[in-house]
């Protein structure tokens, strides 16, 4: 009896952490953004979403630097450009 009752405490604990875990990823996106930064005379666009305009724009440019920016100094450069296009859409 003690058995079957600990697995399902144990079951019911793994699925609690299983729906935080989604509706803290799914569930807290509110804005959406599409940055777009120029790389060796490309025009380079990417999307973020985040809680707020700010976090989505900032995950947006992050996904710019990251797949583009070679170095650390370049990386950081990246982040701290003016982007040349930016839309965000609040839901």
């Amino acid at each position: 009896m003690r058995r079957s009752m600990s697995r399902w405490l144990v079951s019911l604990g793994i699925l609690a952490f299983v729906a935080m875990v989604i509706y803290s990823t799914i569930g807290g996106v509110r804005s959406e953004c599409e940055v777009c930064l120029e790389f060796d005379g490309q025009l380079v666009c990417r999307g973020g979403a985040g809680r707020t305009e700010e976090e989505a724009r900032r995950a947006a440019q992050e996904s710019v630097c990251g797949g583009n920016a070679v170095g650390m100094s370049e990386s950081i450069a990246c982040r701290n450009a003016t982007p040349v296009n930016a839309r965000c859409s609040t839901s």
